[in-house]
């Protein structure tokens, strides 16, 4: 058998300013361990990839790992990849961005390991074209992408043990592919099973076994610790790697010196094949499965990673407001830019079986930044600004003044968007809608046909997070609701039978107007809708004119309505508002928990205990109000998850023909 080069390298990752105590697990079970491993075995040459934010985080606070880190380092052991320093998506911010964020991690690389790298570990591997260019000006000459980038685009997936050579206005770069087989088999299959799938990559002169994945597999994921080091996984296939007579381990950059490229390569837009399923909306996603499941072996494609930014409106107006941010990036401070790449890390705009959109903190750490930038730039004055910020064909009217950043979209029904406060850099109005995952139907496919343990069989090795079987709660199936609009404040809806808690909780009341899901023109600071009423006789014409005005801390909505439907109705109010801590919230003084209901209010007062606020609500009419705490279902590596994500409530009164409402938000002081 031919010699076989392994070439081995590990990607470190945690979401900027996660929770020090996620940060602490990942360092004690799998980062510290896996290089304590390493330093005993210096001929097992790897490479390594961990972003900027992390990388300085263990410098600071673990420096027994940073100096293992060095140590190898300075052995030979390890190979540096760079990155973008808060680990964006690089084909999801513009050019100058990349740029300066590959250039920072390449400089605290050279700082602290006298290593510039020419090796780039690509976000997600999130693949573009446009990227070539931009990597070769930071001095980048190869990168990884996977073997299904290459196999979905007609390349012999019996080639994979190589690099191959793209170019884009000139400029080349290489790409390896690393191989599916290998992510799938280390650390998870035995020993001598991984060195197999290992040699099925020889079978030409000067081969190569691409593996390039998640550090986290070696230790933090679901069962993984026991497996790889108590029971000695990592440290029985380091050995018998280096004993085996046809596998030697080397440097992605050494094997690209000594071998020539397979050959010129042109790739489209792609991830790798569960991101391009998760990306896709619920019924594409659906077929998809369905035709994987009948034809294994071909590689269908999915989605694109932007579609992230069309699947999940919110993503995409945070992506947006970014984006705008960015281009006015010519006066910020040193401060001020490292706020606007921090806002750019990746883990906050998608969703997968990782991906952070569910993740509320990870949201509000991005506002967080968002709303730093907009401080450090605000002018003196109160400011209004008319256009099309999120790119959906309306326009948006955005309020900035020293306190408050306030936006109102006419495209989703003239609500308010962003409702946040510049002191506390918080958006209390970063809320999100309940939506059909397609592991919503596998859990509810768990839940009728539960497999007795004693039933599911010995597996050898440790289970996948795609493999594994995840433990499902049956409450769960109870907060399985969708929303049918977005979840914003100042909606307004219209029926003819009273709202309570429970329709309002399960989304299950019966909407006769078209005003809460609709357009408005924006005219003049006043939002107009000309629309109806619709029953099952007839339908009658309707208008809704919403007018906001804008003080110091306050925002207030004026709104008309008028109908030529001329018997009772009940109006709602809908309010949608975010908190850290909603469980800690009172609603005049008391918690809102599964459900808070209060009679003949005019005056509601909300006291959050993570801004230290009081967010007063003022009535012109006296109404009830319905809250609730809702919850998403998530999956996550570790199975299905419930989290609080905002408090819903309307105010609620009844009316005839015609409705004149004025209602104030006012943030005060606890």
């Amino acid at each position: 058998m031919k010699k076989i080069a392994l070439l081995f390298g590990i990607h470190m990752h945690q979401p900027v300013d996660n929770f020090d105590e996620a940060v602490d697990k990942a360092v004690k079970r799998c980062y510290m361990p896996f290089f304590e491993t390493m330093v005993r075995y210096l001929d097992f040459k790897f490479s390594l990839h961990c972003s900027g934010w992390l990388l300085e985080k263990i410098r600071l606070e673990y420096p027994s790992l940073f100096e293992n880190m060095q140590y190898l380092t300075q052995q030979g052991s390890i190979e540096w990849f760079g990155g973008g320093y808060y680990e964006p998506v690089l084909s999801a911010i513009p050019s100058r961005d990349r740029k300066a964020q590959i250039d920072k991690l390449s400089s605290y690389i050279k700082k602290y390991f006298d290593i510039r790298p020419q090796g780039l570990w690509l976000t997600e591997r999130v693949w573009e074209a446009s990227l070539v260019e931009d990597l070769n000006a930071c001095g980048i000459r190869y990168a990884m992408v996977d073997d299904y980038h290459f196999v979905s685009n007609g390349y012999d997936d019996k080639k994979m043990n190589g690099y191959y050579t793209t170019e884009d206005n000139g400029k080349t770069l290489d790409l390896f592919p690393i191989a599916k087989a290998l992510r799938y088999a280390l650390p998870f299959h035995e020993v001598e099973e991984a060195l197999q799938s290992i040699c099925a990559y020889g079978n030409k002169e000067d081969a190569a076994a691409i593996i390039f994945d998640d550090a986290e597999k070696f230790g933090l994921w679901p069962d993984t610790h026991t497996w790889v080091y108590a029971e000695k996984w990592l440290e029985t296939f380091i050995k018998a790697v280096l004993k085996h007579p046809f596998i030697i381990t080397e440097h992605y950059g050494i094997y690209r010196k000594k071998n020539r490229s397979l050959g010129l390569a042109y790739l489209d837009n792609c991830s790798y094949i569960e991101m391009g399923e998760w990306s896709l909306p619920l019924k594409q996603a659906e077929a998809l499965k369905q035709i994987k499941e009948r034809e294994k072996d071909y590689p269908f494609k999915g989605g694109i990673w932007k579609n992230f930014f069309v699947k999940y409106h919110e993503s995409n107006y945070l992506h947006k407001r970014m984006l705008s941010l960015s281009l006015t990036q010519k006066d910020f401070d040193e401060k001020t830019l490292d706020a606007l790449y921090r806002l750019q890390t990746n883990d906050v705009f998608w969703h997968g079986v990782f991906g952070g959109f569910y993740l509320p903190s990870l949201r509000d750490n991005a506002y967080k930044y968002l709303l730093e930038i907009e401080k450090e730039n605000v002018e003196k004055e109160r400011s209004f600004h008319v256009g099309d910020i999120d790119f959906d064909g309306f326009e948006e009217l955005k309020v900035l003044d020293r306190e408050m950043s306030i936006v109102l979209s006419a495209a989703q029904g003239a609500q308010m968007v962003e409702f946040a406060l510049l002191e506390s850099a918080f958006n209390w109005q970063n809320t999100i809608m309940r939506r059909e995952e397609s592991y919503h139907r596998d859990l509810l496919e768990a839940l009728l046909h539960v497999v007795p343990k004693e039933e599911t069989g010995k597996q050898e090795g440790v289970a996948t997070i795609h493999t594994r079987q995840n433990t499902v709660d049956a409450s769960l199936a109870e907060e399985l609701v969708y929303d049918w609009h977005a979840k914003n404040s100042f909606i307004e809806h219209f029926s003819q039978e009273p709202f309570t808690l429970e329709n309002f909780k399960s989304a299950a009341f019966m909407e006769i107007g078209d005003f809460a899901n609709q357009p408005f023109v924006l005219k003049k600071k006043k939002f107009i809708r000309n629309g109806g009423i619709y029953l099952k006789e007839r339908s009658y014409r309707a208008r809704l004119q919403k007018k906001y005005r804008f003080d110091e801390a306050m925002i207030t909505l004026k709104s008309t309505f008028e109908t030529k439907y001329s018997q009772k109705l009940y109006f709602a109010e809908e309010f949608n508002l975010h908190f850290a801590h909603p469980q800690k919230v009172t609603f005049n003084g008391k918690y809102v928990q599964d459900g808070w209901y209060e009679e003949g209010v005019r005056k509601l007062v909300i006291v959050d205990d993570f801004t230290k606020k009081k967010l007063i609500i003022r009535s012109s009419m006296e109404g009830t109000v319905f809250a609730y705490i809702l919850h998403t279902v998530s999956k996550s590596e570790t199975g299905y998850e419930k989290i609080a994500q905002q408090i819903s409530f309307i105010f609620t009164t009844a009316f005839a023909s015609a409705l004149a409402l004025e209602i104030s938000l006012k943030v005060e002081n606890v």
